[in-house]
């Protein structure tokens, strides 16, 4: 068998980044590994922070856009009486307290912080302020105020409690910032505290239960091994439905050519992987061709866009 042309795998590598390394040095370790150019990851984490990192590889960087929209599970401790200039044990202590809350007071204000909240962004962080960085204007010692925005708490509950410190378990949406949320639990129990530690249990269908140490990428030289381990482009879209097209609508959408549905068996077919032709909002569909993901659909009545297609 003849060996695959370098650099023609698409799809995800569901990564266990330690702390420590930034995103981006992650995403450098497995790029030497691979000897893979289009490479990208879904949703930064800092360095203090470890856990799931989304790696795409080839056609798969097409979807990174849509892996930011999934829901993530954090599990973070927080240290009582102390705030920091980046809301993490990184950061230079500003302000400190005395008031240590138990368990039960903690309790008592967490519904405050479920559902859509507004919140207030670090300085530290990667937002930009009239084009420059929200942290570099913060490094730089200007002062950072970032606007509210609103984000989705689904779950958060006290998983352990001491006086000093207590673990949370969040489950949240897009654009949620943990540091953000341990700083105004704080405020809200009449004390400081910044996050101490944190991991990324979860992004979307991404688990550590199954989850790729850093180090494999660090210590193997076994290509082939390396390949085995990279999940199908549409692991990330499985909360998307599915059309299976013939070939010739295949070259069509290959072509950028939408598809129109107008034969009953079509329609019926269209209807049976999910569609409700009768909505007025336009859907996502993932067309499979060849148990393969050819194309990202947006589809509207009887017609099907392609919005991304896949070279695979």
């Amino acid at each position: 068998m003849a060996p695959k042309p370098k650099n023609k795998i698409s799809g995800w590598i569901n990564l266990n980044k330690p702390e420590g390394v930034t995103s981006n040095d992650a995403v450098m370790i497995l790029k030497r590994a691979l000897g893979f150019p289009k490479i990208g990851h879904a949703g930064t984490l800092d360095p203090l922070a470890a856990g799931i990192l989304p790696i795409a590889l080839g056609e798969a960087t097409k979807l990174v856009q849509y892996m930011m929209e999934d829901d993530k599970v954090y599990l973070f401790q927080v240290t009582w009486g102390e705030s920091r200039t980046t809301d993490d044990r990184e950061g230079d202590v500003v302000a400190t307290s005395d008031v240590r809350p138990t368990a039960e007071q903690i309790r008592s204000v967490l519904p405050d912080f479920t559902g859509t909240i507004q919140q207030r962004p670090p300085a530290f962080s990667a937002i930009k302020v009239d084009g420059k960085r929200a942290y570099d204007m913060a490094r730089a010692g200007e002062d950072v105020e970032l606007a509210e925005r609103p984000v989705n708490i689904y779950e958060l509950d006290v998983t352990e409690s001491t006086t000093d410190t207590a673990t949370f378990r969040c489950v949240c949406g897009k654009g949620t910032y943990v540091r953000s949320l341990a700083r105004d639990i704080a405020e809200k129990l009449g004390t400081k505290a910044y996050v101490s530690s944190l991991i990324r249990q979860n992004v979307g269908p991404f688990s550590l239960n199954d989850a790729i140490s850093l180090d494999f990428f660090r210590e193997t030289t076994d290509k082939d091994h390396l390949e085995s381990i990279v999940l199908p482009v549409q692991t990330v879209l499985d909360d998307i439905p599915e059309l299976a097209v013939n070939d010739t609508e295949a070259t069509r959408l290959k072509n950028g050519q939408k598809l129109t549905f107008i034969a009953r068996p079509d329609v019926e077919r269209l209807v049976k992987a999910g569609h409700d032709i009768k909505s007025r909002d336009a859907g996502l569909m993932i067309a499979m061709h060849h148990n393969k993901a050819l194309a990202m659909l947006e589809v509207l009545g009887v017609e099907a866009q392609p919005v991304r297609v896949f070279n695979l």
